[in-house]
């Protein structure tokens, strides 16, 4: 049974300082689960000095061991796969399969592919008369979002661990079940006390203290561009490092060659995934002019053929959104979409029929849209595909890089050569081509207004690691 009144400090569930709570909703009912606690300043004061207190000592253990104490993590994480899919289907409405086999099955693969990377990582490196040695940067603060909740926790805790460093966590109070599941598997699998610590909270409190704390050596963050750079102006002020994944409106580039029906298909599935709700969903379509009719009966196809409803039952493609704010904010944009002229291929505002409850949106399919148009401009984060039309190569590259946004990018061509071309000319920090999915063993992070930093593999081990050159080594 997960620990919600009480957060995880110095190897122990504690009391919370202030006792205050905030409710869970279940999205697909609209009702309190229960209420879970949320902390204060005191709180993140007891768990940066629980960390501080234990980093030295976990700084000094040696690659075999934390390889080992990873092992071990990975072994019982596999245990609780079900229950981490259980949670994460409840508080933030994905299919229970989709939980359990995607959301639960990301955390493990960040510490598969963690633990792989330390086994051969050079922490050391001669270059000329010096040695530079990268050592673990201290204490790290993690601010993750509910989106993705375990995905985005253990992507942070992964190669903090594996670095050496100890570390404050805080998951979204909207999705805390599942990282509250993973402080029991890293308990139980002998990680030293003060190493891991976890306090719920809020944004504006939890997190602006842990931005602003000068106990923490960085802040790794993921969440909104707007959330992000208050993160960073409060960090600001004692100059730690800040990484941070943020928004994205990503653009998916069907280039005439392509296999037209097999690309429109596969990307409108792809952006309707989870809701919507992920920070790179490519939701906004490139299709030549001239194809713009056949582009959008073929997604509008993909909308209407997908079944909307309750998680936790069999058969569901897609659940609700993660709760009210979220669905309202989508319906605002949905409306001006149509209000702006966009055609509507699939979909609309409200909710899908037959459901009269819970936060369901219709997968919904906008043709004929203009890249000045609010959906084709602001992160609508719910199942929402816009489609543009573009002149020739040229202007599809113009369109894609015509936003402040740059966490990805898709291109689907029947040249790979020429796929691969345009990839390099697309302003992103990844990009997919001929809708093969990332490697979790390559870097993950954005350009522009969606971020800095990278995550995942060894890329996310150097987030946790300062370099020193140490000059005259000698022999």
């Amino acid at each position: 049974m997960a620990e919600r009144t009480k957060f995880y400090i110095d190897g122990a569930w504690v009391a919370p300082r202030e006792g205050r709570t905030v409710p869970v909703v279940n999205p697909a009912t609209e009702e309190v689960l229960y209420d879970v606690a949320v902390g204060g300043v005191a709180d993140v004061e007891a768990a940066v000095a629980a960390a501080r207190a234990a980093w030295p000592a976990f700084a000094a253990t040696s690659r075999e061991e934390r390889v080992a104490l990873l092992a071990r993590i990975m072994e019982i994480y596999a245990r609780r796969m079900r229950d981490i899919g259980g949670a994460v289907s409840d508080e933030m409405g994905a299919p229970l399969s989709l939980a359990e086999r995607a959301h639960a099955g990301s955390g493990l693969s960040h510490f598969m592919t963690t633990h792989e990377a330390l086994k051969t990582y050079a922490f050391e490196e001669r270059i000329g008369a010096a040695m530079v040695v990268r050592e673990p940067i201290g204490v790290a603060g993690q601010i993750t979002p509910w989106n993705w909740p375990m995905n985005q926790v253990a992507c942070k805790v992964a190669p903090a661990l594996a670095a050496g460093c100890t570390m404050v966590l805080k998951p979204s109070e909207y999705t805390p079940t599942s990282a509250l599941i993973l402080a029991e598997v890293l308990h139980d699998a002998g990680v030293p006390p003060g190493v891991f610590n976890l306090v719920n909270g809020l944004g504006p409190e939890v997190g602006a203290a842990m931005s602003a704390h000068p106990g923490l050596d960085m802040i790794s963050f993921t969440g909104s561009t707007r959330a992000g750079i208050d993160v960073a102006t409060r960090a600001a002020a004692t100059v730690k490092r800040v990484t941070q994944e943020l928004g994205g409106k990503s653009a998916n580039i069907i280039l005439e060659d392509a296999d037209f029906e097999k690309a429109v298909a596969g990307g409108a599935h792809h952006c309707f995934n989870n809701s919507g709700q992920s920070c790179n969903a490519p939701s906004r379509m490139l299709v030549p002019e001239g194809r713009m009719a056949e582009a959008a009966a073929i997604a509008a196809s993909v909308a209407d053929g997908l079944t909307v409803g309750d998680p936790r039952k069999k058969g569901i493609d897609l659940g609700p959104v993660a709760n009210r704010v979220q669905w309202e904010k989508i319906q605002r944009l949905i409306e001006s979409g149509v209000s702006e002229g966009a055609s509507v291929a699939a979909g609309g505002p409200g909710r899908p029929q037959g459901l009269s409850k819970g936060f369901y949106v219709r997968p919904t399919v906008f043709a004929n849209v203009t890249a000045d148009m609010t959906i084709a401009r602001e992160e609508i984060f719910g199942p929402v595909l816009s489609i543009l039309a573009y002149k020739d190569e040229d202007d599809a590259v113009r369109i894609a890089n015509d936003t402040p946004y740059g966490l990805a990018g898709y291109v689907s061509s029947g040249d790979i050569a020429r796929a691969r071309a345009v990839a390099r000319r697309i302003r992103a920090g990844n990009v997919n081509l001929n809708g093969v999915m990332n490697d979790r063993r390559a870097p993950f992070g954005g350009y522009k207004q969606s971020g800095n930093g990278r995550e995942w593999g060894r890329f996310g081990l150097e987030e946790y690691l300062e370099v020193k050159a140490i000059g005259g080594w000698g022999e």
